[in-house]
């Protein structure tokens, strides 16, 4: 059975771990404040908090429903825009809002009330852009931003009293969510059960293994509905970011806000952030795993092209055995993978970069947030004065899997650093690729794009070609 807490309710329910927490909430709860829109986990109408404890902190964080699976809240609090409404009147998000005239029709203001709700019961920094960053996975179609702007502007503003308190406290104080909030801990506490629990598969039945579900849960939410699944995510086993000597260890089910919030990402890619910012949005971000990117297996899965780069290794456990094999040979072909059914990725590793060693991603897509690829690619790249000593370069959207471009790589080992060289290298990675025109561009885009990322790494990463750059543009 799974059992969660559900704004101020505790639940037992015997509903399929695989059904979607938006259809539990709306037409079980029947809770129908929260929004059914896209299904995509695009528009942001289905917004929720899940909170969870972490090192006996409470950890709040906004989740899109739709494509959340009910066996991920086992054990776990989920707040619905019902779950802040006070006793009476408004509460501090939900007056900006009103103040700023910030809703029009209202059908997308309950996800953007929870989206900044979980702004104020988190962690960043008390600022406009920090707020207005918050709403990022929320779409209006009929009020406009600029007043939604400044509505978080203001609840943005009443968060710089908070000072050091902590921020369930400080919510509590302010009304900005209820006072039954500050019991959730020790409810929470009291929950601490596995959620591989009773509502698991045996261990004889062939399951699907979900970790965020950010991606099966578009293609297939009905099928997954009914089948037989063995969640992963956030599980403690399977969590976490450490150190190890000079590798960095990830477990599979880390989030890109769990890099996002690392201080070992932060030391070793400090332009992490701006990278992460070019996917998707805060609500997927929070949801979305590594490994589940991994094994999706799309040709322009953005950290799959991250970690390419970067030489990562996995680690495949069916349960008794395990085995490692490097990220760059897990793709045979088109979503197809050197990988058992009965397999998954148990630990995640690379080596952290070395003096002299520098790191860059790029992406191009029709958006400039909240949208997949049209190519994106990353480069590891370490000189040794004005020679390349060593170089590996990712590139998604050219093939029918993600890319190292190995022989781009081999013909830039050793070489003097010249913007001659980078053009001679982008000849070769030509060579190496295979895009296909489709509905993110032509085949003659994408190699064109690959081109500019290219240059873009070495420009951005090598101060002597971006000198050469500006004197060609002054030239032109």
């Amino acid at each position: 059975m799974i059992t969660f807490i559900l704004n101020s309710n505790t639940i037992h329910t015997d509903m399929p771990p695989g059904m979607l927490l938006l259809d539990f909430i709306r037409y079980h709860q029947h809770l129908t404040g929260t929004k059914t829109g896209c299904n995509e986990g695009d528009c942001g109408a289905c917004t929720v908090l899940m909170g969870t404890l972490n090192n006996n902190a409470l950890q709040y964080r906004s989740f899109t429903s739709c494509l959340t699976p009910l066996g991920n809240v086992h054990g776990r609090h989920v707040v619905t825009i019902e779950g802040i409404n006070p006793e009476e009147g408004l509460n501090p998000i939900q007056q900006a809002m009103y103040a700023e005239s910030a809703t029009q029709c209202g059908f997308c203001t309950p996800g953007f009330v929870m989206s900044l709700a979980g702004f104020c019961l988190g962690h960043r920094p008390a600022t406009a852009e920090q707020a207005i960053a918050a709403v990022d996975g929320n779409i209006c179609r009929c009020t406009g931003y600029k007043s939604i702007e400044r509505a978080a502007a203001k609840v943005a503003q009443l968060l710089a009293q908070r000072g050091d308190a902590a921020a369930v406290d400080f919510a509590v104080e302010q009304h900005l969510v209820p006072a039954w909030f500050a019991g959730i801990r020790e409810r929470l506490r009291a929950l601490q059960l596995s959620a591989n629990g009773e509502f698991e598969p045996a261990d004889d039945v062939q399951a699907h293994y979900v970790g965020g579900g950010t991606d099966v849960y578009v293609q297939k939410p009905e099928e997954m509905k009914l089948q037989a699944i063995r969640f992963l995510f956030d599980q403690p086993p399977l969590n976490g970011i450490a150190r190890e000597g000079d590798r960095c260890v990830l477990g599979p089910a880390v989030t890109v806000t769990d890099l996002l919030e690392s201080p070992l990402i932060q030391q070793y890619f400090p332009r992490f952030p701006a990278y992460a910012r070019l996917v998707s949005s805060t609500p997927i971000r929070n949801m979305a795993t590594i490994g589940g990117n991994f094994i999706n297996a799309s040709p322009i899965g953005d950290f799959t092209i991250f970690f390419l780069a970067l030489d990562a290794m996995l680690v495949l456990s069916n349960g008794r055995s395990s085995r490692e094999l490097p990220l760059r040979t897990l793709y045979k072909g088109y979503k197809t993978l050197d990988k058992a059914p009965e397999e998954y990725i148990a630990q995640v590793w690379f080596t952290l970069p070395g003096a002299g060693q520098q790191f860059h991603f790029e992406k191009v897509s029709k958006r400039t947030h909240l949208d997949i690829a049209s190519v994106n690619s990353a480069i590891s790249l370490t000189l040794d004065g004005d020679a390349i000593k060593e170089v590996r370069i990712s590139a998604g959207g050219v093939g029918p899997v993600p890319m190292l471009l190995e022989k781009t790589a081999a013909f830039l080992q050793g070489q003097p650093l010249r913007e001659t060289l980078v053009q001679a290298a982008i000849a070769i990675a030509q060579t190496e690729i295979a895009p296909i025109s489709d509905a993110r561009g032509t085949a003659e885009y994408k190699r064109l794009l690959l081109g500019q990322l290219i240059k873009a790494h070495f420009i951005t990463l090598c101060p002597q070609l971006q000198a050469a750059a500006m004197l060609n543009h002054e030239q032109y």
